[in-house]
């Protein structure tokens, strides 16, 4: 059996509908900051449970209820989520993490680092910089193997 997580990141307030859709069937999703609305988690919750991390642009009392970073066992594997990448302060492959979740860039990454998958699934929200809008799907399959997919929602 396959658990298939949802990642999303930067969605600025914005929860596309065409986000919802590509996140039906999920068992979790992980929203990795930027949320800028709490509108947008209550409308993920009621895809999956959720778990999310405050980013930049994440303030107001609302706010303050999600941590700057997290750490969340689903399956076997662990997962390390933080807004930006750059702000990393331990060492994942000694730590016993299996993924780095990360967004703020606004682009989609796929990295695998000393055995540890680096993920960015890009930005979910309104448009910048000219960049594909975008989230992604992890699956965790039987044999313990970590799959990401980066879901061009433009298409």
């Amino acid at each position: 059996m396959v658990l298939r997580i949802g990642v999303i990141s930067d969605t600025h307030g914005l929860l596309r509908t065409e986000a919802e859709r590509s996140l039906a069937g999920v068992s979790h999703i992980i929203h990795a900051g930027d949320i800028g609305a709490p509108a947008v988690l209550e409308g993920l919750r009621r895809i999956a449970p959720v778990t999310a991390i405050r980013g930049n642009v994440d303030v107001g009392d609302w706010a303050r209820r999600y941590p700057e970073t997290e750490t969340v066992h689903l399956g076997t594997h662990c997962f390390y989520l933080l807004h930006d990448l750059q702000a990393l302060k331990i060492d994942p492959a000694g730590s016993g993490v299996n993924a780095v979740i990360s967004g703020h860039s606004h682009r989609a990454r796929i990295n695998l680092i000393d055995g540890v998958l680096f993920l960015n699934p890009g930005s979910a929200g309104p448009r910048r910089f000219k960049l594909p809008i975008t989230l992604a799907t992890l699956d965790l399959d039987e044999g313990g193997h970590l799959r990401p997919i980066i879901h061009d929602l433009d298409k």
